[in-house]
């Protein structure tokens, strides 16, 4: 029931008349994705790419809208999800939403929860909807990981104030005498960025953990790696990636597909290469491994009042989220920690979800997710279940490939996943999908969608 059907009754108390429509809006209203779209998601290559991370969610946001019966101007608000935004893109919502046209009258803002960042702006669109603030909201993320900050370390800084601080040209030439080799050791801003301050170890150490600790082979891991750039092939072959926008950069290339994924992989050639994050003796690799990339999805979101008020198709629904904590060396398994309770809550057993992304930060930590999910002992111990949640179907899971092979824009993964399953969903007459993410720091995030044919005016 939309916002224009709620009435409140008149019993001579101004504060009962202003409670009663906010509280009847809490009844949880159904909740639409109408569309969504996405840009390639371009391997970083040592340089800064040709996009920002706000020129790829304009990339992405300009022929999304444009399509659209509605005006950008309609829009109740956009929520965008972004890790490291450049400085020239504080609240970089905003700097989205004006760039899109949308007004100065659409408020615009930023969400970070790292790795999840996009989910975590379609969940907060999700629950202003379900409970009546907003009508029509586009949300999503972008990242462009090539533009990370490279920055001075904390010596350089102290020298530059002190050389501010000197008013002499004496003064200037002692502190510049002060100037040392290690004053230009840069801190690589994407390094720290995928290091957690906590524990201390980066992402793909707590990748290691989870390895070692479920026994997963570095055959397994590459194994993984390959058939998720083998079901990119396929999906770029069949056409299976259309929520995929062609953009341009200024210097007229053209970029229609994920960049990253190597054809030409083998097993043979995975396991020649190095582990990166326990040298010598580790199994993750660059090649088992997400790759870093620059890249933006958006959806948009509507009430029902919204589908029939613009006459909007929609491509299915958001039913449900769900957020965890783990412990943050373990990172990886925040998926399996996020899926259970929202399955409880839904009442749902495996055989009803009938696809699942997974996004493959790491090929290990997707397999030790599905282990988990599978094994009584943990499912009991850890979750507080009486048995394991079960196998997940290899051939359910990923089905278009994953961050293996497609990239892991941090920002906006969360998004992608999200919008491709309910494309899978659509593609496959499929009724239920789960999409999941593990994040730094310690966390999961898992949604429930449902593609809903019924739907729309």
């Amino acid at each position: 029931m939309g916002p224009e059907h709620r009435t409140s009754g008149h019993n001579g108390s101004g504060d009962k008349e202003r409670i009663t429509p906010i509280m009847s809006a809490i009844s949880g209203r159904i909740v639409y994705v109408v569309d969504g779209s996405r840009t390639p998601f371009l391997k970083t290559r040592g340089t800064p790419g040709p996009f920002t991370a706000s020129d790829l969610a304009i990339a992405c946001g300009r022929p999304l809208l444009a399509r659209q019966p509605f005006e950008p101007a309609d829009l109740d608000e956009v929520i965008l999800g972004c890790v490291m935004p450049g400085p020239d893109e504080a609240n970089i919502g905003r700097v989205v939403a004006l760039r899109l046209g949308c007004g100065h009258g659409v408020p615009a803002w930023t969400v970070q929860r790292n790795c999840a960042s996009g989910m975590q702006a379609l969940d907060c669109a999700f629950h202003n909807i379900a409970s009546g603030r907003s009508e029509l909201v586009l949300a999503g993320g972008t990242e462009s990981m090539s533009h990370a900050p490279v920055l001075y370390n904390n010596a350089m800084v102290a020298w530059l104030g002190g050389l501010s601080a000197a008013r002499s040209a004496g003064a200037r030439l002692k502190q510049f005498a002060r100037l040392r080799p290690k004053h230009f050791k840069p801190v690589i801003g994407l390094l720290r960025g995928l290091t957690d301050p906590v524990v201390g170890l980066t992402m793909g150490q707590t990748a290691e953990n989870l390895a070692y600790r479920f026994g997963i082979s570095r055959n397994e891991m590459d194994s993984f790696s390959l058939e998720s750039h083998r079901r990119l092939a396929a999906g770029q072959d069949n056409n299976g990636l259309g929520e995929i926008e062609t953009i341009y950069d200024t210097r007229g290339n053209v970029y229609q597909h994920d960049d990253g994924l190597r054809r030409d992989s083998t097993v043979d050639g995975l396991a020649k290469l190095r582990p990166v994050f326990d040298k010598p003796f580790g199994n993750v690799t660059a090649g088992n491994s997400a790759q870093i990339t620059d890249g933006a999805s958006l959806l948009v979101l509507a009430s029902e009042n919204a589908v029939y008020k613009h006459k909007l198709p929609v491509i299915g629904r958001i039913v449900d989220s769900q957020w965890a904590g783990v412990d943050p060396a373990q990172m990886g398994l925040g998926p399996v920690h996020s899926i259970a309770p929202l399955m409880t809550r839904n009442k749902l057993k495996l055989s009803e979800v009938d696809y699942w992304e997974i996004n493959e930060a790491f090929a290990a930590q997707v397999l030790a997710c599905l282990a988990t999910l599978a094994d009584d002992g943990y499912c009991r111990a850890e979750l507080g279940l009486s048995g394991a949640i079960g196998h997940i179907d290899h051939g359910r899971l990923n089905v278009d490939g994953g961050g293996v092979s497609i990239g892991h824009p941090v920002g906006a993964s969360g998004a992608r996943i999200v919008l491709h399953l309910l494309h899978v969903l659509a593609r496959q007459r499929a009724k239920r999908g789960i999409a999941s993410l593990c994040i730094g720091g310690g966390q999961g995030g898992a949604m429930l969608v449902e593609h809903d044919t019924g739907a729309g005016p």
